[in-house]
């Protein structure tokens, strides 16, 4: 059986198997039953692994064992598999989340914050600052960022960034707003996004540049900028520089303030558009 190891990697990445697991299951789909030397022959993988990887296959719910001589396993529907999965899946994530929040009500959260406290004030202004990779992590540091800004929030990006951003992080803005943050958003507006930007209103001021840049200053003290053109690069492969630096950020926030009054205000983009 030959199976090309593209589709075998999005297998793994999907069901959260490993290499084995993959093939031994592919080789029993591709069989409806089959005994483990036969799995083992197809699959090219070692008779010693191949019935820890069946009985590993079935406790996920993916094969089932039917009993006899020799024992034999039966292929479970995609289907069926894909809903195990997902069950599966929901019942680990809420056991995790009750975990956390058990781990509030304990004195561990305290001591590690200790720690961090410590920690942090030994670490010279110079080396606070990194680089991300991936849109994701850039995201996850940017949401963090945001969340604790106390007066300002100026955002450059471009007209995709901007969709994502008022996407991902509106119920943030909205919880920024009400603590009497001051939210700008600098970006190219197209037809496109006018209608999501619409739904900031309120919210964040939002004002039409031509140019492109991605980068934003939370209160004139960290500033977090990418490095890429967001529509030339995949988003596994973004990068991002995160500097906390109230000399830089003031700098680069001045710099954006110049920039701000000569942009284009939202009403007046809208009515031309």
């Amino acid at each position: 059986m030959i199976v090309k190891e593209e589709f075998l990697s999005k297998l793994r990445r999907y069901f959260s198997l490993n290499l084995y697991e993959v093939k031994i299951w592919t080789a029993l789909l591709s069989r409806g039953v089959s005994t483990a030397g036969e799995l083992s022959d197809i699959a090219n993988v070692p008779r010693s692994r191949s019935y820890d990887v069946l009985e590993s296959l079935e406790k996920k719910g993916f094969v089932v064992m039917k009993l006899g001589k020799p024992i034999k396993y039966l292929a479970v529907s995609p289907k069926e598999v894909l809903e195990r999965v997902k069950k599966n899946v929901n019942e680990e994530a809420k056991e995790q989340i009750g975990k956390l929040e058990e781990l509030k009500k304990t004195d561990v959260i305290e001591e590690l914050n200790t720690l961090y406290t410590q920690g942090i004030e030994l670490v010279e202004p110079a080396d606070l600052s990194g680089s991300l990779k991936g849109r994701h992590n850039l995201y996850n540091h940017l949401e963090l960022t945001i969340r604790d800004a106390e007066e300002s929030v100026s955002i450059m990006t471009t007209s995709q960034g901007l969709m994502r951003k008022i996407e991902g992080f509106k119920p943030t803005f909205e919880k920024l707003k009400k603590r009497g943050v001051k939210i700008r958003i600098a970006a190219p507006l197209t037809k496109e996004s006018l209608e999501l930007v619409k739904e900031m209103t309120g919210i964040a001021e939002v004002k039409h540049i031509d140019g492109k840049a991605r980068f934003i200053v939370v209160d004139g003290k960290e500033v977090m900028f990418m490095i890429m053109d967001d529509a030339t690069v995949h988003p596994t492969y973004d990068v991002g520089i995160w500097v906390n630096s109230p000399f830089f950020s003031s700098a680069l926030e001045n710099l954006f303030n110049i920039a701000w009054k000569g942009m284009k205000p939202l009403t007046e983009f809208a009515k031309k558009h």
